[in-house]
């Protein structure tokens, strides 16, 4: 299984990322060292959507605070960069694939990211993964 991660990245071309205590949906909680993910800075935060996909190098689960009934899981991760995107990929090319049951990958992509504004770790599935990898070729 790959994953998407949807966060605030500062450097776009960073050759690693470092992400703290971020939300997990979808799968994402079994995130773990060497896992292949794409990275897409949040529009929330003036993110540009898919800049790169990488390698997984530590995946470290947040400890529930106590006290509080539900919480979502939450993972520290730190990410090696091993390509960035040729393409853009971004909320505003996903926008239109809204029939949640039609089995795309861009309808997978934007329930997983775009449905809800949150930044979060989610797993997709290896037709999206597939469908991801296509933005890093020439």
């Amino acid at each position: 299984m790959a994953f998407a991660i949807k966060a605030e990245v500062r450097d776009p071309r960073a050759r690693a990322f470092a992400f703290g205590a971020q939300k997990t949906m979808y799968g994402g909680k079994r995130i773990a060292r060497g896992d292949t993910i794409f990275v897409f800075a949040s529009e929330n935060q003036r993110g540009q959507g898919l800049i790169a996909r990488g390698l997984v190098t530590s995946a470290e689960a947040v400890a529930r605070k106590p006290g509080i009934a539900r919480q979502t899981p939450r993972v520290s991760l730190r990410v090696k960069r091993t390509a960035l995107a040729r393409r853009r990929l971004g909320r505003r090319e996903l926008r239109s694939f809204t029939t949640w049951n039609d089995g795309g990958s861009e309808t997978e992509l934007n329930f997983k990211l775009y449905r809800q504004a949150t930044n979060k770790i989610a797993g997709i599935s290896d037709r999206a993964a597939t469908f991801l990898d296509g933005f890093f070729r020439r």
